[in-house]
């Protein structure tokens, strides 16, 4: 429900409480963060299906992805890949690794199938 500047208020339909505003935007960075996990379970998924081995990545990105040759099984490409839904931005960071990693650094928007 919004309020008649176009606020956000939600109110308990039975006892009529209003939510706070903390616990407001508490609850829409966890609705974030689980389309976040649902987005990079999505690309897990498809990578899988794509024969790619993705290994987490710690800073600035969220996987290392490598093709392997399947007669040398010697590692033919390297990507740095960075999950993205809706309309997120790049943090100060992954700018920062996107830029020094050049073109070995992809960033890539995934909708999640189940969300």
């Amino acid at each position: 429900m919004r309020d008649i500047w176009g606020n956000i208020i939600r109110q308990d339909p039975l006892t009529g409480k209003k939510t706070s505003k903390k616990e407001i935007k508490r609850d829409i960075i966890a609705e974030n963060r689980r389309k976040g996990r649902a987005g990079e379970d999505a690309y897990r998924a498809s990578a899988m299906l794509r024969g790619v081995e993705l290994e987490r990545a710690p800073r600035g990105r969220d996987f290392i992805e490598r093709k392997r040759d399947p007669f040398t099984d010697r590692v033919t490409s390297t990507k740095h890949v960075e999950i993205k839904t809706g309309n997120a931005k790049l943090s100060k960071l992954q700018k920062k690794t996107k830029r020094k990693k050049g073109s070995n650094y992809k960033e890539v928007r995934m909708d999640p199938y189940f969300y």
